[in-house]
């Protein structure tokens, strides 16, 4: 059965593969699982080194480090499971982190601050406020309501024209306040009208296709 894990590092990681060589941080590795389960799922390979090396684990502590990571630095609490694996002759601890159902999640920072995160390729990057909004209505059982109004008009007109627009320059060509904005571009995605592409250095908002 190695050669299921051997597939997987051979795969590199990705946006639903992460490889640590070990767990020293539970605080790290809960921004992990949190951005793993506010996007598609994903596994975590614990006693691997990131260029895709075998170092296996040596005790027990990875599982419960990871474990206190989901119960305390993660909000709502992660549920994941975990299976070893002997492979050329050492330890590697799988851990399995479904897609989650009660998004947004949180990871506590350094700071002492809650933080949502999305895993983008094989990065997990800070949510823009926009996700968190998408996410926080679609699991509401509260509906929206759109006002068509001349904010969204000029939004949808723009969008025709031009492949996609930002949060930035949304709020100055609407001239509306930040939240203001982000409350009509997050309405508009949950209702399947626009679209969202996040990136590490960009934010982008777009038509979605019919």
């Amino acid at each position: 059965m190695a050669t299921y894990i051997q597939k997987l590092i051979e795969q590199g990681e990705n946006q639903q593969l992460d490889f640590k060589f070990e767990i020293s941080d539970s605080r790290k590795i809960a921004r992990t699982l949190c951005a793993f389960a506010n996007t598609d799922g994903g596994t975590l390979l614990i006693g691997v080194k990131d260029n895709g090396r075998i170092a296996g684990v040596r005790t027990d502590e990875e599982y419960y480090m990871a474990e206190a990571a989901a119960r305390m630095y993660c909000r709502p609490e992660i549920s994941f499971a975990t299976e070893r694996w002997t492979v050329e002759g050492k330890t590697v601890l799988e851990i399995r982190i479904p897609p989650g159902t009660e998004k947004p999640y949180y990871a506590l920072n350094d700071e002492g601050k809650w933080r949502a995160y999305r895993r983008v390729k094989d990065q997990n990057i800070l949510a823009h406020p926009v996700w968190v909004k998408v996410w926080k209505r679609k699991s509401s059982p509260k509906g929206i309501i759109i006002r068509y109004s001349s904010e969204e008009k000029m939004l949808l007109s723009y969008l025709r024209e031009n492949e996609f627009i930002t949060l930035s320059k949304f709020t100055r060509m609407a001239r509306l306040r930040r939240f203001e904005a982000e409350n009509i571009l997050a309405n508009l995605i949950v209702s399947d009208i626009l679209d969202i592409e996040q990136t590490e250095k960009q934010t982008h908002f777009f038509l979605k296709p019919l």
